[in-house]
């Protein structure tokens, strides 16, 4: 039978069996060769207190199987979802895309990561040429600010991490900082955009005092615990007298797909958005595709079998690359 991760407790990991349901209208499934491990939010899933768990954020899969209704799918392409960590994908083929050509399925699924800050990317009132700082280059950041350098935008990258600041500069971020540019006047009332992917309430108060008039400071970044003694109103003081715009980066503030204004379909909705969460994967396949995101040397690969190890490695900070990814092809072999 098939094996999927599950977290069943705090801070335990398994492989557990499971058996595909009959497929139903509009879906697909394949065999998964790839699958992208979230650190920040699976870590912080299984430090919560509801469980089980199936983690998991994105796949690759061959399609083997095709359900009633799906139209321009073909049996042994490879597709990319949101998937979880399993030997199969199941998903509605509307939620799925096709990966470009010559893409590898490694690499793919890193449009997932992508699209996180793709939605800042697309919601910035900031322009290209205006400078930007990403606080936090982990997995998140470190896309982020590689997608508003290719962008045309000026980026900065702040991080505490000795490692995280080698890692960018090695793949073309020139400008990389231990701590927060404050009173550089290089810096100092001239960013127009702070994208926090750390999650450190000091990285979003230094971007507030940071940014121009009128500035954007957005937190991308989970906040899953208290990591200073900052108070609310130092936040709300350097909100208030720097007219900072100050905001979530929840991705999801875009429609899953976008769609038009039909009369015909009327009652079942529309938006007229012209991004789209999957808008915004399809753009980062494209772009991976094209060899615009620097990852050589970034990327781990392991072989699920003993997702304890894995998982036991990650909160270890064994694991220095910071793209994870399950190669289930290999586990099946």
């Amino acid at each position: 039978m098939p094996m999927e991760i599950v977290i069943p407790s705090r801070r335990t990991f398994a492989l557990e069996c499971y058996q595909d349901a009959p497929l139903c209208p509009g879906e697909i499934r394949g065999r998964t060769l790839y699958t992208l491990v979230s650190q920040g939010t699976e870590i912080g899933w299984a430090n919560g207190n509801s469980f089980p768990i199936r983690p998991g954020y994105a796949a690759v899969f061959r399609v083997d199987e095709i359900g009633d209704g799906v139209t321009g799918v073909a049996k042994g392409e490879l597709r990319f979802a949101m998937g979880h960590h399993r030997a199969t994908q199941t998903h509605d083929a509307r939620h799925t895309l096709p990966l470009p050509e010559g893409l590898e399925p490694g690499t793919a699924v890193l449009a997932r990561l992508m699209g996180v800050s793709v939605t800042t990317l697309m919601t910035t009132r900031a322009r290209p040429g205006d400078r930007v700082i990403v606080t936090g280059a982990g997995p998140v950041g470190l896309l982020a600010a590689h997608l508003f350098r290719m962008s045309a935008y000026r980026v900065t990258v702040v991080d505490p991490d000795a490692t995280r600041r080698s890692q960018a500069k090695d793949s073309g971020i020139t400008d990389v900082h231990a701590a927060m540019p404050l009173g550089d006047p290089a810096y100092q009332g001239k960013v127009a955009l702070v994208v926090d992917c750390s999650g450190h309430e000091g990285a979003a108060l230094d971007g507030c005092k940071i940014v121009q008039r009128m500035g954007e400071v957005v937190l991308v970044g989970v906040p899953w615990r208290k990591l200073s003694d900052h108070s609310a109103h130092d936040v709300t003081h350097a909100v208030f007298f720097n007219h900072v715009t100050l905001r979530s980066g929840w991705e999801w503030e875009l429609p899953m797909h976008g769609r038009i204004f039909l009369w015909e379909e009327l009652l079942e909705g529309y938006n007229n958005s012209p991004h789209s969460i999957f808008g915004g994967f399809e753009r980062s396949l494209r772009w991976l595709a094209e060899g615009q995101i620097p990852i050589g040397g970034l990327i781990h690969r392991a072989i699920p079998k003993d997702p304890a190890a894995i998982y036991a490695a990650i909160m270890a900070r064994q694991i220095t690359e910071p793209f994870i990814l399950l190669d289930w092809e290999a586990m099946a072999k």
